[in-house]
């Protein structure tokens, strides 16, 4: 693994595929966790099927726990303390915080999905969310939601104490432009589209300085 990184650095949050297979993707996740410093996995599956989420819950688990990793899984509140998770992403922001922070306790992880909306990231973090992320960060291939504008984030940097993580639509000349105004940088498709995922963290891990 790389050498830990600077207190004013951002660090990385990696994001799981929304599916994959147990058997054939373990090795794929091992490799990128040691390929640079991660910070915290997040477990993000497009599935509803609460026995294939259990399954991927206790494998990422293993494999980020054995590196002192925290993992977080989103949405799924029910299956934070189940499957031995450290936390929660919740994906509609401020809305479940309350709630998540209550049900889990003070030591878990819960953070806010917030989109590009200061006001909503403002509400996550007053109801006590440990981080709240904004995005995309960058333009998407289907257009489907405007970026977070840069000021969002310097704005952040500048005016609030709730870690702040920009996610989505990533590149490598994005990464370098918003390092100074970003706590952690989300990485997910960005490198499981790679050939290398691997290589492709590391690249990515080097563009954040």
């Amino acid at each position: 693994m790389s050498d830990a990184p600077s207190e004013d650095r951002p660090q990385i949050c990696l994001i799981t595929p929304p599916s994959f297979d147990t058997d054939s993707f373990a090795d794929i996740l091992a490799a990128a966790l040691d390929a640079a410093p991660v910070a915290c996995l997040r477990l993000a599956l497009a599935s509803r099927d609460e026995y294939e989420i259990g399954r991927a819950a206790d494998l990422v688990r293993q494999i980020a726990h054995e590196r002192d990793i925290p993992v977080v899984i989103e949405a799924h509140l029910a299956l934070v303390g189940r499957h031995g998770l450290d936390g929660i992403h919740l994906p509609d922001g401020a809305r479940h915080v309350r709630a998540a922070r209550k049900e889990l306790g003070a030591d878990a992880i819960v953070g806010a999905a917030c989109g590009a909306t200061r006001h909503e990231g403002i509400n996550a973090g007053e109801a006590g969310a440990d981080y709240v992320s904004f995005g995309p960060a960058g333009a998407t291939a289907l257009g489907t939601a405007d970026p977070a504008p840069f000021d969002l984030f310097e704005w952040w940097s500048q005016m609030i104490e709730v870690p702040v993580i920009a996610e989505g639509a990533l590149d490598e000349d994005l990464v370098r432009r918003l390092a100074p105004v970003t706590d952690f940088f989300a990485f997910g498709p960005e490198i499981w589209s790679a050939e290398d995922p691997a290589a492709a963290l590391r690249d990515l891990d080097r563009a954040i300085g």
